[in-house]
């Protein structure tokens, strides 16, 4: 059977390297992503700055990512305005253009929406979206999770596809070391004041590895620095995808207790794929992610959350990997985009395209 490359570019936000050093979100996403294209033989094409590693094809279009560069004065907005320039002046080098860099390019590309994906990786409940996407609805868009859709029901939703990471760079852990993880960001609407309070309720040891961004430092130095104690829990500071394995894996669970509309949640797949159970609040997608009684629990309280802690060892961890395997790999995060790709490809109009994620 013949098989016929597809020509693909994948555009990324240059906050952070391709994968990130360190926290990072959606740039890990578009890594796994690219390398999981690449092996299954596409032509891969990444847009990102030249810190990037990619087994792609990396066309550089700034020096280093933007948050740990040491520069003073940066501008985020002309650094993205120039990369979207560069992948405008190149645009017929591909079959398609894979944005994951929110609405900025919908000015610039409307002449071919067509012939583009955009992947929406944020929460989509601000007060100045719904025009924009009432302004540009020729733009195909993918969800991450079928709640990050709610405030935009209207737009023009081509699938929901969830995230997946290379299986390869997280180690089993088959047994824990005993303690709870929370790994993440510190910020109110994360909840690491919940965690922390789940633990001591709970009896059990927290470690939290967190980055603190400068607009959360206060909330950080007033209300999560107090309730941090040495002997039950331990501030491990932001820590990259080197520490990953060993951090998540020897972890009894990872707390997830979020009071926002998470529009996925990385950390919980990232878990899944060591072995570790997530106990997650029923906010945002954590329903959609976590298998109830499987992967771990969802809860709507500390009562819950304690009780879900005390259940956490009738679990399978090697299941849990299983189903990491199945739902939330890279290679399968690829096969979707690569379904929807070709049906893309193949139309005169992306409109109304739907392919159900499993």
């Amino acid at each position: 059977m013949s098989f016929s490359p597809l020509r693909i570019a994948q555009v990324t936000p240059l906050y952070e390297a391709v994968p990130p050093r360190l926290y990072g979100g959606t740039e890990r996403v578009v890594a796994h992503l690219t390398n999981a294209l690449a092996d299954l033989g596409h032509q891969v094409t990444l847009f990102a700055s030249a810190d990037a590693q990619t087994r792609g094809r990396l066309v550089p279009v700034r020096d280093q990512a933007i948050r740990l560069d040491p520069a003073p004065l940066k501008s985020d907005l002309a650094a993205h305005m120039s990369m979207i320039a560069e992948v405008r002046r190149r645009a017929d080098q591909f079959d398609i253009i894979h944005f994951h860099t929110d609405i900025i390019h919908f000015p610039f590309f409307e002449h071919m929406a067509e012939r583009t994906l955009t992947t929406l990786h944020g929460r989509l409940d601000l007060k100045d979206l719904p025009a924009v996407y009432r302004r540009w609805p020729q733009f195909p868009l993918v969800s991450i999770s079928d709640s990050q859709r709610a405030p935009l029901a209207f737009a023009n939703w081509a699938a929901t596809v969830p995230h997946g990471m290379s299986a390869e760079i997280y180690e089993f852990h088959p047994q824990s070391r005993g303690y709870l993880a929370f790994l993440g960001r510190i910020s109110p609407e994360k909840r690491p004041d919940r965690a922390i309070a789940i633990a001591k309720a709970a009896g059990m040891r927290l470690k939290i590895a967190a980055k603190v961004d400068p607009v959360d430092e206060t909330y950080f130095e007033e209300k999560i620095e107090p309730l941090l104690d040495l002997d039950q829990i331990e501030f491990v500071g932001e820590i990259g995808d080197a520490r990953k394995s060993d951090f998540l894996g020897g972890a009894e669970a990872l707390l997830f207790p979020i009071d926002w509309p998470e529009p996925f949640g990385l950390v919980m797949i990232e878990a899944m794929a060591c072995g570790t159970p997530v106990i997650a609040y029923d906010c945002g997608s954590a329903p959609e992610v976590v298998e109830h009684g499987l992967t771990g629990f969802i809860v709507r309280d500390l009562a819950e959350a304690v009780a879900a802690v005390g259940q956490v060892p009738n679990l399978d961890r090697a299941a849990i990997r299983r189903r990491f395997e199945q739902r939330f790999s890279a290679r399968a995060m690829a096969e979707r985009y690569l379904a929807l790709y070709g049906r893309l490809a193949n139309s005169d109009a992306a409109a109304n395209v739907e392919f159900a994620a499993e």
